[in-house]
């Protein structure tokens, strides 16, 4: 909740998905201009709806950057799976470090409006 509080404060819509498979519906519906995915997800992890949004050409564009509470280790894979970015919930204590998130998600968009 703390994340979609953050970025509303910061100006932008926000819709959220309970599990992986609401996350997919939303996506092809809603095309989003950005998912933050978070990797432990119910009824369908992060992975697999990372796979899923990938191979759909509705949403094989849509800039994603992972949330995850494993070590940034993973970074690499994930982004060789078709992330676009990867934050460390860790790093994400909102109440202090919503900047970092803000700066993420902005990064990201300018560099899909700049492609």
């Amino acid at each position: 909740m703390a994340n979609e509080t953050a970025l509303a404060k910061a100006g932008y819509s926000v819709l959220t998905a309970s599990d992986g498979e609401e996350a997919l519906r939303v996506a092809r519906t809603k095309i989003p201009d950005l998912i933050l995915l978070d990797m432990l997800l119910p009824k369908l992890g992060g992975p697999q709806v990372l796979h899923e949004l990938r191979k759909d050409p509705l949403t094989a564009s849509i800039p994603v950057i992972v949330l995850s509470s494993l070590p940034q280790v993973n970074e690499a894979k994930l982004i060789g799976e078709g992330a676009t970015g990867y934050l460390e919930k860790s790093r994400l204590e909102l109440g202090q470090r919503a900047e970092l998130l803000i700066l993420t998600v902005k990064q990201a968009l300018d560099r899909v409006a700049t492609n």
